[in-house]
């Protein structure tokens, strides 16, 4: 199955969706019970603009009712897989045997809509475990295709290059901003970086693209510095779904075998063609935790004209923000509560706050300023452990006395102390 192929006519799109709305009406707790407070009833669902009476999911509904989302027994769940941690408490998100299947389609078609085909190597820089359903979801796909995965993981430049020059893979998947980290340590190591194997990279994590699609700053420093094929893709475990791009680098193609894309503004109404407006999804075909109308906190714009790839289906541009706090840390999202989560566990953190910045490529950078009486550097070892156990990442850390923190938190001037600094640029 190919996007060119999908039946995009209102009428099929209209069945997809009561097809959704049924099951998550007859199987999942949460729907049950909300849909009837407001009375709705499934066979009610009659047109595509119906869908407007339901009301949106959000990420608080997940992580407050987090089971009831479960629409499965838990016998038939085959694998758990779990967001990064959005304000301190990680939302888990089971699939079943079909499940599985689906997100092992769902990569199946985004590696092959930019080359991947059987036989092809692919070196995979992302985790498989700490439940991270993006190294599954690649690595299922590519399996599909009939392709090669090298699963080296995250970090150690040097590892990636010992793969590299070894195993010779042709395709990389990996966070841009490693991809720089990569390319500094073969300049460091004397590696013929340019006539490696590595000739297409798709990029996970943070965006590559300005909105008119041209390469963003991170996307020039990569291409200015190796001759490479870059691919930009967007995806979330809530979605698991992914928007990829093709080989015309003009946006993520959505499946719409598998999911449904709103666009809305503030109010929770669509926007016209061409304006940006928050991504809400509709799950297809996930049967242990469909999502109807999600709302995702990102920012972006949808674009209808026929790509000149020859497929026709929409294509979602680079993500433009976030709602509220959210931030986009090394390829992970993260809500400030969890960080302080990690640090309200250690009674010998004296104090802290936290601050968000924008560095000269655009992408969020995250730092925590903490208090401590205890040796800084058996603290900070300890703080990176723990931050990589709970959000995957780590903040940059620096320690201040309790005198330079409370300049920035006990301002007189602020009924409450500030624990979240945002100097992002907007």
């Amino acid at each position: 199955m190919s996007n060119s192929t999908i039946d995009q006519t209102p009428s099929a799109t209209y069945t997809k969706l009561f097809n959704a709305i049924e099951y998550a009406a007859l199987h999942s707790p949460y729907y049950k019970k909300k849909w009837a407070s407001i009375g709705f009833d499934f066979n009610s669902f009659k047109s595509i603009e119906d869908l407007k009476r339901l009301p949106l999911t959000t990420k608080d509904d997940l992580q407050k009712e987090n089971e009831a989302f479960l629409s499965v027994d838990a016998s038939q769940i085959i694998d758990y897989s779990s967001t990064s941690g959005t304000l301190g408490k990680p939302v888990s998100f089971p699939l079943s045997q079909k499940d599985l299947e689906r997100l092992s389609l769902n990569e199946y078609l985004s590696l092959k809509s930019t080359g991947v085909k059987a036989g092809t190597k692919i070196l995979l820089t992302t985790t498989l475990d700490k439940q991270f359903m993006a190294g599954l979801a690649y690595f299922l796909g590519a399996q599909k295709l009939g392709a090669s995965v090298i699963r080296s993981g995250p970090g150690l430049p040097a590892m990636k290059w010992e793969s590299i020059q070894s195993l010779k893979p042709e395709y990389m998947i990996a966070v841009p901003s490693f991809v720089l980290k990569m390319i500094d340590y073969a300049k460091d190591q004397g590696i013929d970086y340019q006539s490696s194997s590595i000739n297409k990279i798709l990029c996970i994590g943070e965006p590559i693209r300005n909105p008119d699609f041209t390469n963003n700053v991170l996307g020039q420093r990569i291409l200015e510095q190796w001759n490479v094929k870059l691919y930009s893709t967007y995806a979330s475990t809530e979605k698991g779904t992914a928007f990829t791009e093709c080989e015309e680098g003009k946006g993520g193609h959505v499946l719409e075998d598998l999911i449904y894309v709103e666009l809305l503004d503030d109010q929770g109404y669509p926007v016209p063609a061409g304006a940006e407006g928050e991504v809400v999804v509709t799950t297809f075909g996930v049967e242990a935790m469909p999502l109807v109308r999600y709302k995702t906190g990102d920012i972006a714009i949808m674009h209808h004209e026929p790509c000149t790839c020859g497929q026709k289906t929409p294509r979602l541009g680079p993500i433009l923000g976030r709602k509220q706090q959210m931030i986009k840390f090394k390829g992970t999202t993260i809500f400030p509560q969890a960080v302080f989560e990690v640090l309200n566990k250690l009674d010998f953190i004296v104090d802290y706050y936290l601050k968000a910045s924008t560095d000269e490529m655009m992408l969020d950078t995250l730092t925590v300023f903490v208090c401590t009486h205890k040796d800084k550097e058996v603290v900070k070892k300890q703080l990176v452990e723990l931050f990589k156990a709970a959000l995957r990442v780590t903040p940059d850390i620096v320690f201040q006395t309790m005198e330079e923190l409370g300049k920035v938190k006990y301002k007189s001037e602020n009924r409450k102390p500030i624990l979240f600094l945002d100097n992002r640029t907007k």
